[in-house]
């Protein structure tokens, strides 16, 4: 059996990836030759090239080291006929909700508000708004964004839910399709977004509905950059001169990353760019998911892998 890996720290992975299956052959992207790459049975990766999965050409499974599989599917020489198994949670979900409760406090406590006062040297505290009265919207029931909703739920905040299909979590208020998606966005004091980047989530969250949330309202985004429409949410924060019917945004991906350094992003008073950390990818516990997924495959085992035509 050989096992291919590509990703950031590529050796660590290996290393570790070989003491719980020694029975493997396993070497990076950067010491497997073409010829060697032909024969690879199952490939672990993270963002592979054209050249490198053109090289993969009998290749069982692969194995996607991350959440989103939307660079993977836009991939032209991926094949059409290998199931992709991707990470489910894997430890993210915890980094992931750390992120999202400090954006929460963030607002509800108002530390933008401070943080504007003492630039101006003012010595002006608010009243602290109760968290059973700040909503957050949550899109996107998956394993992460479950995970997320019931973890902001036990802080106290009442939670609103929204998936595509009919789903259940217990805590949660849950709803789906387009009439559901209004409900939330007009509950979200704070909107947090855990969608998939898909043909259908493409600018989910644009002029009109961002429009639909409580005058404001703020924006949590660990998710997928393509999301937002990015022009919508900026007229949405307005200015320093004009406010608009937004408070803020925090944003942790971007259609294009790095974030270009003409983005008018990263100088807007009412935006914190974070530059896609809200939730790296556990070493161990993605390891046990990869090494579980694969002993699984070799002894012919059902393992859950995408649907493509879905995009998650």
């Amino acid at each position: 059996m050989r096992i291919l890996v590509h990703i950031d720290n590529a050796e660590r992975w290996r290393d570790e990836m070989a003491s719980r299956l020694p029975e493997a052959e396993i070497k990076t992207s950067q010491e497997a030759s073409s010829d060697w790459r032909a024969g690879v049975d199952y490939l672990a990766a993270w963002k592979p090239d054209q050249a490198l999965l053109g090289d993969c050409s009998n290749l069982k499974a692969i194995l996607n080291l991350g959440a989103g599989v939307d660079a993977l599917l836009a991939n032209p020489a991926l094949p059409a006929d290998i199931p992709i198994i991707k990470l489910r949670d894997a430890g993210m979900a915890d980094l992931i909700a750390d992120y999202v409760r400090y954006g929460l406090l963030h607002f509800q406590r108002d530390f933008d508000h401070y943080a504007r006062l003492q630039r101006q040297r003012r010595w002006q505290p608010h009243d602290v708004v109760d968290k059973r009265d700040w909503g957050v919207g949550v899109l996107g029931l998956g394993a992460i964004g479950t995970s997320v909703a019931q973890s902001t739920a036990r802080d106290g905040f009442p939670v609103y839910g929204w998936s595509r299909s009919p789903k259940q979590v217990e805590g949660i208020h849950c709803h789906h399709g387009d009439e559901g998606l209004d409900v939330v966005l007009r509950n979200s004091t704070s909107l947090v977004l855990l969608l998939p980047d898909t043909p259908a989530t493409h600018h989910l969250i644009n002029a009109e509905r961002l429009a639909l949330l409580p005058q404001g309202a703020s924006l949590i985004n660990p998710g997928r950059g393509t999301l937002i429409d990015e022009a919508a949410l900026l007229e949405a924060l307005g200015d320093d001169n004009q406010p608009g019917h937004l408070r803020g945004a925090i944003l942790d991906a971007f259609p294009q990353e790095p974030l270009s350094e003409a983005s008018p992003l990263w100088s807007h008073s009412s935006i914190i760019v974070t530059p896609h950390m809200a939730g790296p990818t556990p070493l161990y516990e993605a390891i046990d998911q990869v090494v579980n997924s694969i002993q699984a495959l070799q002894a012919g085992e059902a393992v859950e892998s995408i649907d493509r035509q879905a995009g998650y």
